[in-house]
């Protein structure tokens, strides 16, 4: 098993909190940054996407949509968003035969739901745990694996911008 650490667990209220902090993270995501989404179907993880690419300059015209289907939907911001979703990834394999791995840890942050379908993803990335607690209430863990840090600065910015973590 990977070793991880886990810097800071909240519960926000609303889809709208859940959203205002993907945008205070999308602000302070640097390029080569992995984001791995993992929690239960309605669990959060699109919402929390579409404030990760609002925070990184996505414009709001644009929809922000869980990539099931295609595997990957790319966002132009202040840097390139490259929207994983592996629900439907039949093996690892696949996802590397197509070439994806040139995404993670390149110019633009990765972001990717169902991560569990391709574990050697989490050996270096930021991990955010959704789960579901009561009608809006979702609970939110932060974790980090590998070279954490690389995610220190992240973590001390969302500290002081987001009023949940205080």
């Amino acid at each position: 098993m990977l070793s991880s650490e886990v810097l800071f667990s909240f519960q926000t209220q609303s889809a709208e909190q859940t959203d205002q902090f993907g945008r205070q993270l999308g602000c302070l995501l640097v390029a080569g940054s992995l984001v791995l989404l993992r929690g239960d179907l309605g669990a959060g993880k699109t919402c929390l996407a579409t404030g990760i690419a609002r925070g990184l300059g996505v414009d709001v015209s644009i929809p922000v949509t869980s990539p099931t289907y295609t595997l990957l939907n790319s966002y132009v911001g202040k840097l390139p968003l490259y929207h994983f979703d592996l629900y439907r990834l039949g093996s690892e394999d696949e996802l590397l035969d197509l070439g994806f791995d040139d995404y993670f840890y390149g110019d633009g942050v990765a972001l990717v739901e169902w991560p569990e379908r391709c574990t050697e993803l989490a050996a270096s990335a930021l991990i955010i745990d959704l789960a579901y607690v009561a009608d809006e209430v979702r609970s939110v863990t932060l974790t980090v694996s590998g070279a954490k840090e690389k995610y220190l600065s992240l973590i001390d910015g969302l500290s002081d911008n987001f009023p949940l973590l205080n």
